[in-house]
């Protein structure tokens, strides 16, 4: 077959203290995604998306979050990784699709390069991006704005 699809998700507690980086893009709130790295619940998904589609596990596996020399570190630093495994394995990424679900900020304007910092990380044109985003219509810990969570679909493709 030379077709793969994965599907990610992943979900991080919000609090003060903490920046707010969705998609390799700081975006000022007044709380931010607590976790290891920079907590970057969008390129979670995305590396397990595509981490899933070959069945090579997912993030936590390669990127532990037990492991000092990731602690803060820059999630595009785990996505440009993960590129490098597929396409060592003869994979490119055809297009990510993704939804982020956070009831605030608003980030339609942080989207466009949201998509321009994640095309760069894998190598496609940034078309080959969606990034959409909703709330959770004021329920759940979503809503009562204790986390955000983010799901991502791949398609990988062999020449």
């Amino acid at each position: 077959m030379n077709i793969k699809i994965g599907h990610g998700y992943d979900v991080h507690e919000l609090a003060a203290g903490y920046e707010l980086t969705l998609g390799g893009v700081k975006i000022p709130h007044t709380v931010g995604s607590m976790g290891h790295s920079d907590a970057d619940v969008l390129l979670h998904a995305i590396c397990d998306a595509l981490l899933g589609a070959l069945s090579l596990g997912d993030i936590g596996l390669h990127f532990k979050n037990t492991d000092p020399q990731w602690k803060g570190a820059d999630s595009k630093i785990f996505l440009k990784e993960v590129n490098r495994m597929i396409n060592e394995k003869g994979w490119k990424v055809g297009n990510i699709d993704s939804t982020l679900i956070l009831q605030e900020p608003k980030i339609g304007k942080y989207v466009p390069e949201m998509k321009k910092a994640i095309a760069n990380c894998i190598n496609v044109p940034e078309d080959c991006v969606s990034i959409k985003a909703t709330t959770a219509e004021n329920m759940g810990f979503v809503g009562r704005k204790e986390g955000l969570e983010a799901h991502a679909v791949c398609l990988l493709f062999k020449d």
